[in-house]
C-alpha cells in the first residue's frame, strides 16, 4: 500500500474515493475500527464510502492501495454495494469519537479532536494516536493539544453517557452540501443528531431540514425550543416551511407560525390553504418577479444572487404592481438564455412571452408534470381567477411530491461494476 504510516482519520473525510482507472466512485465519511477484547487499540477494517443518490458502502482497509489527504485509491473496481450496517463489534471514529470528553493519563480532562490510525509492518491497520484538547476554563485561552498514545487516554471505550460537544463534528461537516449533511445526521443516533442540528445556525440548518425525510423534520423541530423552531422555519423556502408546518397539528402549527415575523408567516400560510397534490400546495411563493419596465440588466442582476436555487433562477415573471405574490396582473415571462441574448438595456415588457397558458392553484400534480414535460419547462407559472401571479411550480417542487413519500431513506439502484459483487467483511 502506498501510503503513510499514520493517517488522521478526521483529514480524511470528504476525500474522494477513486476506482484503479482514476474514476471516482465516492468519498470517505468515516473509518471503521473493529474493538477487541484485550486492552489493544481498536483494529481498523475499512472506511465507510459515500457513493452517488447517498448509498454508504463499506471499503475493505486491504482493498486499499493509497491513502492519502487528496484521494484514496482501490485495487480493485469491484465493490460490495450492500448498504452499510455497523456491527456490534465496531465502532465509527468520527462518529462515535469525535468530541468524546476523556482524561489524559494526567488526569487533564479533555475532549477528542481527531483519532490516527497507523499500519504495522504486517500490514494491520490500528487506532494508534489520539488529539485531546484540554478542557480549560472559559476565562482562558484555547487548550493545549495534545498527541499522545491510545492507551494514554482514559474513557475512549464503552458508550460516552455525558452530554458530548459537537464542535469539531461540524468542522468535519461543514463543507457539506445541504442534502449530504441531512444524509450525515440521518447515520448519527437521535441524541447525537439533534445536538449537531441544534448547534448548525439558522440559514444552515433550514437548508438542512429541507433535505431531510418528514418524520426526521419534525423530530429536529421537536427538539429545538419553539422561538428557536419559529426563526429556523423563517429561514426556509414558504413551500419548504408549509410542507413541514403541514406535518404538526394544527395547534402547534398555529403556535409556531404566530411566533414568526407576520411578513414571513403569512405566504406560508397561504400555501397551507390550498389542498394537497395540487399546484398551489407544491408552488413557492417567492418566484423572481419583475415589473414590464425593468432593463435585461435588472434581470440578469437578479437571477445570480446567490440564494437562488437553479430552477426558480432560470426564469423572470414579469407583472403590473404590486411585486410580491399576490401580485398585479400577470404578464408573462422571459428564461434567462433569452436574456442573455437580448441588450441589456431592453425592457422586459418587450421580451416577455405568454403563449402558454398558466396554472391555477387548484391543477393537479399530473397535470402539472404533463405540461411541464410537454414545454420542456422547469417552472411555470401559478395565477388566481383575477391573473394575478400566486407563485410558481419548479422542477424540483413536482419532483418532490411525485417521488414516493420515502424516497430520501432509500437506497440507490446498484451501480455498475466491474465483476461480481463481494462481501469483504470478516465476521469475527
Amino acid at each position: 500500500m502506498s501510503t503513510p504510516n499514520r493517517v488522521y482519520i478526521a483529514r480524511l473525510a470528504g476525500v474522494a474515493v477513486f476506482d484503479p482507472n482514476g474514476d471516482q466512485v465516492g468519498r470517505v465519511r468515516d473509518a471503521v475500527a473493529r474493538l477487541r477484547p484485550t486492552q489493544r487499540p481498536p483494529e481498523v477494517v475499512g472506511l465507510v464510502a459515500e457513493m452517488p443518490m447517498r448509498r454508504r458502502i463499506f471499503l475493505s482497509i486491504n482493498r486499499i492501495t493509497s491513502i492519502d489527504a487528496d484521494a484514496v485509491v482501490l485495487g480493485s473496481g469491484t465493490l460490495n454495494l450492500r448498504r452499510f450496517e455497523k456491527r456490534p463489534n465496531e465502532l465509527l471514529v468520527l462518529q462515535e469519537l469525535l468530541d468524546r470528553r476523556v482524561q489524559l493519563d494526567t488526569g487533564q480532562p479533555g475532549a477528542v479532536v481527531d483519532v490516527a490510525m497507523e499500519c504495522s509492518r504486517g500490514g494491520e491497520w490500528s487506532l494508534s494516536r489520539v488529539a485531546v484538547r484540554e478542557q480549560v476554563s472559559r476565562l482562558t485561552r484555547r487548550g493545549h493539544l495534545h498527541q499522545v498514545e491510545w492507551d494514554r487516554v482514559r474513557g475512549l471505550s464503552g458508550i460516552a453517557t455525558d452530554n458530548r460537544g459537537t464542535a469539531n463534528l461540524l468542522a468535519v461537516l461543514e463543507d457539506m452540501r445541504p442534502a449530504d449533511l441531512a444524509n450525515a445526521l440521518q447515520d448519527l443516533p437521535d441524541t447525537r443528531r439533534n445536538e449537531v442540528a441544534a448547534a448548525l445556525d439558522d440559514e444552515r440548518l433550514a437548508d438542512v431540514l429541507s433535505e431531510l425525510p418528514e418524520h426526521d423534520q419534525v423530530e429536529i423541530l421537536a427538539a429545538l425550543d419553539r422561538e428557536r423552531a419559529a426563526d429556523v422555519l423563517e429561514e426556509m423556502d414558504p413551500d419548504d416551511a408549509a410542507d413541514l408546518l403541514n406535518e404538526l397539528p394544527p395547534p402547534e402549527q398555529d403556535v409556531l407560525l404566530d411566533l414568526m415575523e407576520p411578513g414571513e408567516a403569512d405566504p406560508v400560510r397561504q400555501l397551507l390553504r390550498y389542498a394537497s397534490g395540487t399546484a398551489g400546495s407544491v408552488m413557492t411563493s417567492e418566484p423572481v418577479i419583475l415589473p414590464p419596465d425593468a432593463t435585461v440588466a435588472e434581470a440578469l442582476a437578479r437571477i445570480r444572487e446567490e440564494q437562488l436555487s437553479p430552477a426558480v433562477a432560470a426564469q423572470v415573471f414579469v407583472t403590473r404592481a404590486p411585486m410580491t405574490t399576490p401580485t398585479g396582473r400577470y404578464l408573462g415571462m422571459v428564461h434567462f438564455q433569452r436574456l442573455l441574448r437580448e441588450p441589456p438595456a431592453d425592457l422586459l415588457g418587450g421580451v416577455v412571452v405568454n403563449d402558454i397558458d398558466p396554472l391555477r392553484p387548484t391543477t393537479p400534480l399530473p397535470e402539472i408534470t404533463r405540461r411541464m414535460a410537454t414545454y420542456d419547462l422547469v417552472a411555470m407559472p401559478v395565477v388566481d381567477r383575477n391573473n394575478r401571479l400566486v407563485g410558481a411550480v419548479t422542477v424540483d417542487d413536482v419532483l418532490d411530491h411525485s417521488l414516493p413519500p420515502d424516497w430520501r431513506e432509500r437506497d440507490a439502484a446498484p451501480a455498475p461494476s466491474t465483476g461480481d459483487e463481494t462481501v469483504d467483511r470478516a465476521d469475527g
